[in-house]
Formats: C-alpha cells, structure tokens, sequence
C-alpha cells in the first residue's frame, strides 16, 4: 500500500511502499477514503507535537473509511461498515488498522469527506465551549482564527449554543466564511485593533483562541470580569507567556484543552460529545467546510496551504474507491 510516511524529523516526509499492515487485537482493519489533515500534522513532522508518535510512522490523524477486517475480540462492528476513525496517526495511507475504541460508525447520511474533516474539529469546539467553558446564551464568544480548521467550528456551534459570536481572521475572504457560519460581528486581524474592537463590543465572556502570540494578549485584555479563556493551539506559533497576577485583576481563568487525552482519562466525554454532534449533522444544523480537496499524491501541498494559512475550515486528502 502506499503511505505518506516520516522517518526523520530532518527530513521531508514521503509518499512510500509499506507492507499492507493486518489488524491485531482489539483492532479494525480501515480501507482509508479520506484523511482530515489538522496542524498537529506539521509539528508531528517537526516533532514538537505532544502525541508525537516514536519514529518511523505515518501522518494523518484522522479518516474515514470501510472497515475490511476484524482481529480478534472485536465487538460492534462489521466487515462493510463506514467508520469515521481518530487514529492519532496512519491516516495518510490507503489502508491502515486502528483500535476499534477509536471508531465510531458514521451516520448514513455522511460522506467520507465530511466525516473526515469531522472529529478533531468540531470535537475540539464541542467540548471547549460546552465542558469546559461552560458557554451560556447571550454571552459573548470571541474565536480567534475564526476561519481556520477548529476555529470555524467554534463559530458555528457557539452560534448553536445560543452566544453572540464575535469572529476574528485575516482578511475579508476569511472573515466571509466566518459571517456565513454564524458570526455576528468580524474583527479583521490584519488590520483592526482587536482590543479595541471587542471592548466597543462590551467585552469577551468567552475567548477560544487557536492562534496565541499577539492575538492572545489583544483578547485576553478585552475580556469581562470572570471570563474564561481557552487556550486550543498556537496556529502563529508564539506561545503566550501569562503573568498570573494579572489574571486576578479580573478574576480571569485560562483553560487548556487537547480533545485527544480525552480518550485516555474521560473516553465517555468524548463519545458522548461525538454522538451529539453527528446527530446535529444529521440533522442539518452543522456541515463541515471543507476548503480543499486533494489526492493521496498532493499531501505536501495540503500540509503546504495549513502551514501558509491559505486554507479555510478543512483540508482533506481523498484516497481513491
């Protein structure tokens, strides 16, 4: 089968002939029809990612797919189910095997390009804003990078959660996006003063930031009283250093979040999450933008439009079948 796999930090990963893997226990064997391509994917490259996996291994985190083979044990699934996987990496392959806890069967009326472009994104917005965040309606949600990968999710369900959506992205294209997702008021980051233009707002209740650097300082000077503010990437990479007694000046709360390390200490988060999200798809009230589509030969350049900000929402990689 062919992979897009890395064997070294220093060196450019490459599309390369692996053996065709066969599933072990507890794991499904995924003819891969689409891969979600997510940031992560470039610090993996780099190794700076926290899940980095040991070298040599493939890229792609997440897929969708039909599952081919059963190893043993395995429960709840059927050779010919459409599965959407977070496999954490072997998504960039044409067949891969994954732990079956991992899987999760698709709704009927999904395709494969949207299931993949799917879990990290909208999992990620779901459980921040709902979870940790705890958004109420008629507060202000201020989303940075509000036309990226997860940051146009956060716009689309923090408008479904009933907040005021303050968007915030580069340029009027983007922002574009953003208006059409729910937001109801854009701040253009290449040239308004963010601060500003979010305090002549009132303020943030809620900031969800995937950007850090400057931006974060901007937001985190704009919020309310008690706002809390969650920290999801570093998409400029500067990561925001806080002084935390000026988080007592407003009684601020800053809050991580990795969907993945769900998995490991609240699985039932995360299922429970994912299942009220697909059955919000299914039932029309979100769609994943997806802004690219590309063939398992063009990774580079999928990973080349995240790594140049030159995407909106998703970048998928379609595999053929």
């Amino acid at each position: 089968m062919r992979a897009y796999h890395l064997v070294s930090h220093d060196i450019s990963p490459q599309l390369t002939d692996l053996p065709d893997p066969a599933p072990g226990p507890g794991q499904i064997g995924v003819t891969i029809r689409a891969c979600g391509l997510n940031f992560a994917d470039l610090l993996m490259m780099r190794g700076t990612y926290q899940d980095t996996p040991a070298l040599p291994f493939t890229l792609g985190m997440e897929v969708a797919g039909v599952v081919d083979a059963l190893g043993a044990g395995v429960t709840g699934f059927a050779v010919g189910d459409r599965v959407a996987v977070f496999g954490g990496q072997g998504g960039l392959a044409e067949r891969g095997v994954f732990d079956a806890a991992r899987a999760v069967i698709m709704p009927d009326v999904m395709g494969f390009d949207h299931a993949a472009a799917f879990q990290i994104a909208y999992g990620t917005s779901h459980l921040a804003l709902d979870h940790r965040a705890r958004l109420q309606p008629g507060e202000t949600l201020l989303v940075l990078g509000a036309a990226g990968g997860v940051g146009l999710t956060a716009v689309e369900i923090g408008k479904l959660m009933g907040a005021r959506v303050v968007a915030c992205a580069r340029g009027p294209e983007k922002l574009d996006i953003a208006r059409r997702a729910g937001a109801d008021h854009l701040i253009d980051a290449t040239g308004d003063d963010i601060r500003e233009a979010v305090l002549a707002l009132g303020g943030a209740d809620v900031v969800y930031d995937a950007v850090g650097g400057d931006q974060f300082t901007a937001a985190f000077r704009s919020c309310k009283p008690e706002a809390r503010i969650l920290s999801i990437g570093f998409a400029s990479g500067d990561v925001p250093q806080i002084k935390a007694n000026h988080l007592l000046v407003k009684n601020l709360t800053v809050m991580g979040l990795y969907w993945g390390g769900y998995l490991g200490f609240a699985p039932k988060l995360l299922t429970g999450s994912l299942a009220t999200l697909f059955d919000w798809y299914a039932h029309g009230r979100i769609r994943p933008h997806v802004s690219h589509v590309l063939p398992l030969d063009r990774a580079a350049e999928g990973l080349a439009l995240l790594r140049d900000r030159k995407s909106t929402g998703k970048v998928v990689i379609r595999l053929p079948g």
